[in-house]
């Protein structure tokens, strides 16, 4: 691992004809984006969650599509660096951008979070986390945070209550904060040390489990607990309990701060062929190559979604009029019972239940999350859906 500079002056045709190079404070930026979403390794501290051996099943066709009206063109205009759809298990169409590989690994960002619920939930099967149990019983170092009242569960659904902003654009906000301790931005003199000290460090806003709160610190916290719970670091647990119980064909990787803790709300890079069996494991009710990896009545609550009232008035509610939070998955709560996990930026793993279908999608979008990107990509994933029924 080198810093950004370094990487750029190796590889200088590579930052996707951007005017000048990134930086660690503008990387996360268009145009910049599309050149660092595909190599955060290169700059950022990160470790490998290991995969089985590789199973190459070859590059199929967008064909299965083409009642799909205009596909190439809105995958074009919506900024997509690869597209895999799979059904009942099976890929059953691809694309990818010029300059972007089936092998090539890309950014999650919030996708990150299921895969951390998923983990979680491996651990809330064998009876290691009771989701109902205060989060301290776990982390007690978490006393007197606003975390110190909540549980897990709590944490999971993200109806904490904490003072938190997650503006990406204001420099001054939580989350760039969070940004700036994982490695991700320039420090600045009086943040805290790592993300343990961070997330000591949140005030509580009010009583748990009233409002949803769209809070990334959430998920950094529900890693903290798999760490404590198993005394092993994240990257190995997620690779023991989803990458490798999944057969993935390649490894992913996950950014880490200064003292090795990962950055679990949004830095995992994998492929999408690897992020599909994710999906593949949500519709299959917990299963993977004939073995339980999650139970089925966790799988069957999440994609049965959150309470909507907990979120009225969000913005993702102008395209998702019923959308609701549960266990780190969104629910669309449409007749179709569609569920997504989604980054900023436009990563997504869409979930259609009525044709078993699974669509993963990742981007390089040019501003983080608007509800015109959040319509966008809605009408293209129910335009593919649609041609899979005719």
């Amino acid at each position: 691992m080198t810093d950004l500079t370094q990487a750029l002056a190796a590889r200088p045709s590579r930052y996707e004809g951007a005017p000048t190079p990134p930086t660690l404070d503008t990387w996360q930026d268009a145009p910049h984006n599309r050149w660092a979403f595909a190599h955060v390794t290169e700059f950022v501290p990160t470790t490998t969650i290991h995969r089985q051996q590789p199973d190459d099943s070859g590059i199929t066709r967008l064909d299965a599509l083409s009642r799909a009206d205009r596909l190439e063109q809105r995958l074009t205009d919506a900024y997509t660096d690869a597209l895999v759809v799979s059904r009942r298990g099976e890929v059953i169409a691809e694309y990818y951008r010029e300059g972007f590989a089936p092998d090539d690994r890309h950014l999650l960002m919030s996708v990150s979070k299921s895969v951390c619920a998923l983990t979680l939930a491996a651990l809330i099967d064998e009876g290691s986390v009771d989701p109902g149990a205060q989060a301290t019983r776990y982390v007690p170092a978490l006393a007197g945070s606003a975390y110190g009242d909540v549980t897990v569960q709590h944490v999971l659904d993200m109806t904490v209550a904490v003072e938190y902003d997650e503006d990406y654009r204001d420099a001054d906000s939580e989350v760039r904060a969070q940004d700036r301790i994982a490695g991700w931005r320039t420090a600045r003199e009086g943040d805290p040390v790592d993300t343990y000290a961070f997330l000591r460090s949140l005030r509580s806003a009010g009583a748990p489990g009233r409002r949803f709160q769209y809070c990334s610190a959430d998920t950094d916290v529900l890693a903290w607990i798999i760490e404590s719970v198993t005394g092993r670091r994240y990257a190995e647990v997620v690779s023991a309990r989803v990458w490798q119980a999944l057969g993935c064909e390649d490894d992913a990787s996950v950014t880490v701060d200064p003292v090795g803790f990962p950055f679990a709300n949004g830095g995992i890079s994998c492929t999408a062929r690897d992020l599909a069996r994710i999906g593949d494991l949500m519709l299959s009710g917990g299963v993977s190559g004939g073995r339980q990896v999650i139970s089925s009545s966790w799988v069957s609550e999440t994609l049965a979604g959150g309470d909507p009232e907990l979120a009225r008035g969000l913005a993702i509610q102008q395209t998702h009029p019923n959308a609701s939070y549960r266990n780190q998955w969104w629910s669309t709560g449409n007749a179709r019972g569609n569920v997504y996990a989604v980054g900023i930026h436009g990563q997504y793993v869409w979930l259609d239940p009525k044709t078993e279908t699974v669509i993963v999608k990742l981007s390089s979008c040019p501003e983080p999350v608007t509800t015109r990107w959040n319509d966008v990509h809605a009408g293209l994933f129910m335009s593919i859906c649609s041609a899979l029924e005719g």
